[in-house]
């Protein structure tokens, strides 16, 4: 489909309401999801319910077949099938819910950079860690990525999806770094964004926009996950405030739900 037939679908969709039913189809979370992919689900939930826009988590072991990107998550709203982070945020924008309605058109330019680099720098540190680090592509990637599929599938598609990703990461110039380099990318990373966080509730001020659910799913996902040979935790955890930022987002949109 083009992207002109895409923008489209999504025009037709914004005169519709939010509809009743609308699903977020992720893969099993204990047996099956990677550190990428978690980082995707937990910022494209967060940013849901910073909307305040009901939806139902929809587990698939066919997922990321299902996705019309073949990526996860993907929300199916009515008829429209849209996949990951940004386009979700389109969509839902252009349906009339938008975090960022308040803000200036400067301070909207730095908050498309912020998630910019956090996607480019977060998000291919998640893709090196879990496919070219040996020590943990062998230990927990494959494995998770085969899990649901049988013999010979379980090992053939974990190595055409190493391949796929390594090929990726190799094209920008990541693929060939030492893992001191990219925890550096890391840190620098955790640096700005502290930074511009400072002690301010949110990154712009009292309310939340999507950087803010960007940050927490990618910050929460490496906060939370084991990983073996490597302590990515650890060295996020030195910016205290990011820390704290993730646990005040984690109890006002997670435990909250949970509770009631």
């Amino acid at each position: 489909m083009t992207l002109v037939a895409d923008a489209m679908q999504a025009e037709i969709g914004a005169r519709e309401r939010w509809p009743s039913n609308v699903k977020l189809y992720e893969p099993y979370q204990a047996e099956q999801i990677i550190l990428p992919d978690q980082a995707n689900c937990l910022a494209v939930q967060t940013f849901l319910k910073m909307c305040n826009l009901p939806f139902t988590s929809e587990l698939r072991t066919n997922a990321e077949e299902m996705s019309p990107s073949g990526s996860v998550p993907f929300l199916q709203a009515g008829a429209f099938l849209v996949s990951d982070f940004d386009p979700i945020v389109s969509f839902v924008g252009l349906r009339g819910f938008q975090l960022n309605k308040d803000l200036s058109e400067t301070e909207r330019a730095e908050l498309r950079a912020y998630c910019s680099m956090v996607e480019r720098i977060l998000g291919n540190a998640e893709k090196y860690l879990s496919w070219i680090m040996d020590t943990i592509a062998v230990e927990v990637t494959q494995p998770r990525v085969g899990a649901v599929h049988p013999w010979p599938l379980n090992w053939m598609i974990p190595m055409l999806k190493k391949s796929e990703v390594r090929a990726q990461l190799k094209s920008i110039g990541w693929a060939d770094r030492t893992l001191e380099e990219v925890l550096n990318e890391v840190k620098s990373c955790c640096q700005a964004l502290s930074e511009r966080l400072e002690q301010q509730k949110y990154f712009f001020g009292d309310s939340p926009t999507e950087l803010d659910a960007l940050v927490f799913g990618h910050l929460f996902a490496l906060l939370t996950i084991q990983l073996p040979a490597v302590d990515i935790a650890g060295d996020i955890k030195e910016f205290v405030n990011l820390t704290e930022f993730c646990q005040r987002i984690e109890a006002k949109y997670f435990k909250e739900k949970e509770d009631d």
